[in-house]
């Protein structure tokens, strides 16, 4: 493909023609058509939980964009400032200014809020080596959505979630937990310092009693256990949980 310098938008053939119909990674109308856009154009839609980090496989992606291009057009909706908000394509467009490029194919797409979340969570939560803290938010902005679309009570959107993840429901309502962590017990999640399951238990204790909880591994680098933190958990749930019993 030929690439666009300029601030104008180019519009080409049909995105089946150019490049195949399996190879974008979200559902697509047939008669969206693929357009050029500048990169300064194109912005980190709001809330975006995944990564884009200048790593290993950056340089793979950017590679690959300096031989072929940007094979895969990202998918955006306008953006109420001026521009566009994208929906995937976000390490596409990083990759791309890494390999000195200015524009990169999109489809544009007029779409809700809610349905721009769901699009976006699915179009990533399928990459490899996600953190805990990046499923968790990414769950749980997706779940939000689904309840602002009619699905009623997080167990039932759980189970709706968990249909296209490979996960349980169960399993998707423990991740939103962590969202409750206060973000020092978070990275320690992330960091596999906390199991999972201790984390999510200690996500029902206060910011307070999560605070007495970081202080004493900071003081002792000692981590509590995932026996230790239902046991805290407990103690939270009877209001009787005091730094003196996290320090036990």
């Amino acid at each position: 493909m030929s690439k666009v310098n300029s601030a104008s938008k180019v519009e080409f053939q049909s995105f089946d023609t150019l490049f195949g119909s399996n190879s974008v990674d979200f559902k697509r109308d047939e008669s969206e058509k693929v357009t050029e856009v500048d990169l300064s154009e194109l912005f980190t839609f709001k809330g975006h939980p995944f990564r884009v980090l200048d790593d290993e496989k950056m340089e793979e992606t950017v590679d690959s964009i300096r031989k072929y291009g940007v094979l895969n057009p990202a998918l955006v909706r306008p953006r109420a400032g001026g521009g566009y908000e994208l929906l995937s394509g976000h390490r596409r467009k990083r990759g791309s200014e890494l390999a000195g490029l200015t524009s990169m194919p999109v489809i544009i797409r007029e779409i809700s809020d809610d349905e721009a979340v769901i699009i976006m969570v699915d179009s990533n939560i399928q990459r490899e080596d996600l953190l805990f803290s990046e499923k968790a938010f990414a769950y749980k902005m997706k779940n939000d959505a689904m309840k602002h679309q009619g699905s009623k009570g997080e167990k039932n959107t759980a189970d709706k979630i968990a249909e296209n993840t490979g996960e349980s429901g169960r399993t998707i309502q423990r991740y939103i937990r962590l969202t409750y962590l206060i973000n020092e017990l978070l990275e320690l999640v992330d960091q596999k310092k906390l199991t999972f399951g201790a984390g999510v238990d200690l996500s029902y204790l206060k910011e307070e009693e999560q605070v007495w909880i970081l202080e004493n591994i900071q003081a002792n680098e000692s981590y509590p256990t995932p026996q230790q933190s239902e046991q805290l958990k407990q103690y939270s749930s009877q209001q009787k949980l005091t730094a003196d019993i996290v320090q036990l």
